[in-house]
């Protein structure tokens, strides 16, 4: 796989990964008392322990989106860009 296909691939995980970031946040934000409602019947947890639990999953997510989608993009990018033998 030529180097240019990697990054296309790692761009698209990029960004899909980010919309879902996004809309993650989006809906647990304009439907939070519904959401919580149900997760908190459906697990007996109370709303103080499903927001932190919220928050937790959104700052992991957001981590390993960084980490593993775009870290390794914005690198093989410099990699691309860079001249060889300059």
């Amino acid at each position: 796989m030529a180097m240019e296909e990697l990054a296309a691939i790692l761009g698209w995980c990029t960004v899909v990964n980010f919309v879902f970031l996004v809309l993650t946040n989006i809906v647990l934000f304009v439907f939070k008392n519904s959401i919580q409602s149900l997760h908190g019947r459906l697990t007996g947890l109370s709303i103080e322990e499903l927001n932190r639990l919220y928050f937790e999953y959104i700052g992991r997510f957001k981590t390993l989106w960084i980490v593993f989608n775009l870290t390794p993009y914005l690198a093989i990018r410099v990699f691309i860009l860079t001249p060889v033998g300059g």
